[in-house]
């Protein structure tokens, strides 16, 4: 399997080129290190660690060793902003990061001016891409409504739901997927019989779980992340309402099993296909357990794709030119744990998507 892992990256790496200076490929990584959102930002962190350091044990990129410039930004918008400054600073040449979609809107314009390319692992909200105001953006995860759409579709085809309560977290990501998926039971007249925001680290949604129970609602759709969504299934037991709970990406997560304990079993949510059985994902899957002995977590396959993706670039553009690192990351295949990807010209990356997956004895499984 070692070796499996060389041949793997090793197209990243080529020969060093000649000129080889003292200097360092820069590559930035923000994201969620520390607080309760620090389980979607420490996978894709040790992602990039375990990439670049197997790279420079290999030569490195373009002859040259590859320097992390890591910074945490908890998922606050303004936080972001000034690791993004910091970054900027530093001199990062690629920007693997932010994790939330609201950080990453907020970093995105001091990036932008500066001509840093920025990949997301976990970013899905859809302007992130669809608004052309980011030509520096790129994601190696589809976005809200792709995913919001399909659990609306699930929810109608398989689980027969016909009056559906739609909260959200009032921020970019969990409003996004919450209005999209709102969108999508409008389209096929089934009937929202509550939509409203709920206010993110309050101790209790007891009231909004009464009133799900008076509108009748048989199912409740969330868009936000785990912690929310974990007083939000608690409650829902707590208070014997029968509404299956079905939410988004943001919630699957290793910690939302630990926190609602059994409270949530029998929720769906959205999340990536499970591609386990790719060589290269098994072999990045692998060298998680080997180096920190436990499953990797929330978007470790993403931001272990987002590195070799951004490094693949700088070697087949022959600099950190932006342009080119930019055409290459739009015109180069690169192998990955999400597959044989490149992106597209609004920065998606072609043929990643979403599957349904429900907790079953307190795991994820993925629907059929």
């Amino acid at each position: 399997m070692k070796r499996m892992v060389v041949l793997c990256v090793s197209f990243v790496l080529c020969l060093a080129v000649t000129g080889v200076s003292a200097e360092t490929i820069k590559l930035g990584v923000a994201g969620p290190h520390s607080g309760d959102l620090a389980p979607y930002g420490i996978p894709t962190m040790r992602a990039a660690q375990l990439v670049v350091k197997q790279i420079n044990e290999q030569g490195g990129v373009l002859g040259k060793q590859v320097e992390l410039l890591i910074q945490d930004d908890q998922c606050n918008p303004n936080i972001a902003t000034n690791v993004a400054t910091r970054l900027v600073s530093d001199g990062a040449h690629v920007v693997l990061g932010h994790i939330c979609s609201g950080a990453t809107r907020a970093a995105l314009g001091t990036y932008r001016e500066a001509k840093i390319p920025v990949m997301s692992p976990s970013a899905t909200n859809p302007p992130l891409t669809q608004s052309g105001e980011y030509p520096n953006f790129f994601r190696t995860i589809a976005s809200d409504d792709m995913q919001a759409k399909l659990a609306v579709d699930y929810a109608l085809n398989s689980l027969g739901v016909k009056k559906v309560a739609v909260l959200h977290d009032r921020g970019d990501y969990g409003r996004g997927f919450a209005e999209f998926a709102k969108q999508a039971l409008d389209e096929k007249e089934i009937e929202v019989v509550l939509f409203e925001g709920i206010t993110p680290g309050a101790m209790d949604y007891s009231s909004i779980i009464q009133r799900v129970r008076r509108e009748g609602a048989d199912s409740l759709i969330f868009g936000g992340y785990h912690p929310e969504a974990s007083k939000l299934v608690t409650q829902l037991e707590r208070r014997r309402v029968d509404a299956v709970f079905i939410s988004d990406d943001g919630v699957k997560d290793e910690s939302f099993l630990n926190v609602a304990g059994s409270a949530a079993e029998g929720a769906y949510m959205t999340g990536p296909k499970d591609l386990s059985a790719l060589p290269l994902n098994k072999a990045a899957v692998d060298a998680f357990q080997a180096a920190y002995g436990a499953e990797p977590g929330a978007f470790f396959q993403e931001g272990y794709a987002a590195a070799l993706a951004l490094l693949n670039a700088v070697q087949k553009a022959g600099s950190t030119d932006y342009d080119a690192v930019v055409n290459a990351l739009r015109t180069e295949y690169v192998e990955t744990p999400v597959g044989l990807i490149k992106f597209d010209e609004k920065g998606d990356a072609e043929g990643v998507g979403f599957s349904m997956f429900k907790v079953e004895n307190g795991t994820f499984v993925e629907m059929q």
